[in-house]
């Protein structure tokens, strides 16, 4: 029997940070005509049914540090310190570049790729045959204690915001790329990441805990009045690493009627930690598994991760999405089960966040 053909709406990709990084002074083309070293790019997403997703902003070291930790990721045990806090003079010239990289997109695509403000704007362009993109902040550093860019960022579009990579930021810190560990490391939310917290809700931006270290992580459920939601994470209890989320962090998210987007990447799926692309569809599936079972069927879907991480061989690229709905449908997720993972989980936590 063939596999189910449905859409996916995707939780996380770094397509923006690819074309920054790019140094071509017309980087749109690029993703418009396909490229050959990508993740996700317009003819992809069309082969594989990815509809529309968070396009993450997240502002590079200028010193190009990550090299390192990639080879320190393939190891048995591995413990990658946090960087440096960014400069927010850098910080604040790489988000605008990338953010000027999503309009142009829009401009450029002729209709074919759509910046979505809410979910009414999400369903249109899914209905004319569009890329539904929506901006995403990973990591605040670009911010300004005043919050005033904030403001400024949102007024453009911004409609998500993850107070922290793994890296300090004035709000917060993030979580190293540790194997095993968990989550709880560092200190909770700054005062001024308790106020970030209370103006993404006046704003209705969603807020992402991907990244937040579990300190951080209560800090937002004890304030936030929206739903919990960590846009690409995993089960802690299936790969022990410390990216990924504990038990008791997906009780809270799923009484929240919060969502947990899948990360594809094999680091955070291998329950051996590995940095490995042959890793098995089934592994992907477990962790599915175990977050439907702590957070429900309503709260789980997909945040792939592409272009910012090793991905299973199996899946590829966007075109290998398929696989993915596939090896779902197999394990017994079909009909409205398979539509709330792939996309209807998305589009409903968006709207519970963006019009509470």
């Amino acid at each position: 029997m063939p596999a189910p053909r449905v859409p996916v709406f995707d939780g996380h990709n770094d397509a923006l940070l690819r074309l920054l990084l790019s140094g071509h002074p017309r980087p749109e083309e690029g993703f418009l005509a396909g490229e050959r070293l990508c993740h996700l790019d317009l003819p992809r997403a069309r082969a594989g049914g990815f509809v529309g997703g968070l396009f993450a902003i997240y502002v590079p070291d200028p010193t190009g540090a990550g090299v390192e930790a990639d080879a320190l990721m393939t190891r048995p045990r591995y413990d990658v310190p946090l960087p440096p806090a960014l400069e927010p003079g850098w910080a604040r010239d790489a988000t605008l570049a990338m953010l000027a990289i999503l309009l142009r997109l829009e401009r450029a695509s002729d209709g074919a790729l759509a910046i979505c403000r809410s979910v009414p704007d999400i369903e249109a362009a899914m209905a004319r045959g569009a890329i539904a993109m929506v901006a995403h902040l990973e990591g605040a550093e670009a911010i300004d204690p005043d919050l005033r860019t904030l403001e400024v960022l949102h007024a453009a579009g911004l409609r998500s915001l993850g107070p922290v990579w793994s890296r300090p930021t004035i709000f917060g810190e993030g979580v190293p790329f540790r194997f095993p560990s968990g989550p709880d490391i560092g200190r909770g939310l700054t005062p001024a990441g308790e106020a970030l917290v209370r103006a993404c809700n006046g704003l209705r931006m969603m807020i992402d805990l991907s990244h937040l270290n579990e300190r951080g992580f209560w800090d937002v459920a004890r304030l936030s009045r929206a739903p919990l939601v960590a846009t690409h994470s995993n089960a802690h209890a299936v790969c022990p690493h410390a990216r990924n989320l504990t038990d008791a962090q997906l009780a809270a998210i799923r009484e929240s009627r919060g969502m947990v987007g899948l990360n594809f990447a094999t680091s955070f799926i291998r329950p051996d930690g590995r940095r490995d692309a042959a890793t098995p569809l089934s592994m992907m599936v477990d962790h599915i598994d175990h977050l439907v079972s702590l957070v429900g069927i309503d709260g789980v879907g997909l945040g792939s991760d592409f272009d910012g991480a090793t991905m299973p061989d199996a899946i590829g690229d966007a075109r290998g999405l398929p696989n993915l709905v596939a090896a779902l449908a197999e394990r017994g997720y079909d009909g409205e089960a398979l539509e709330k993972v792939c996309w209807r989980n998305w589009l409903r936590v968006l709207d519970a966040t963006w019009r509470a």
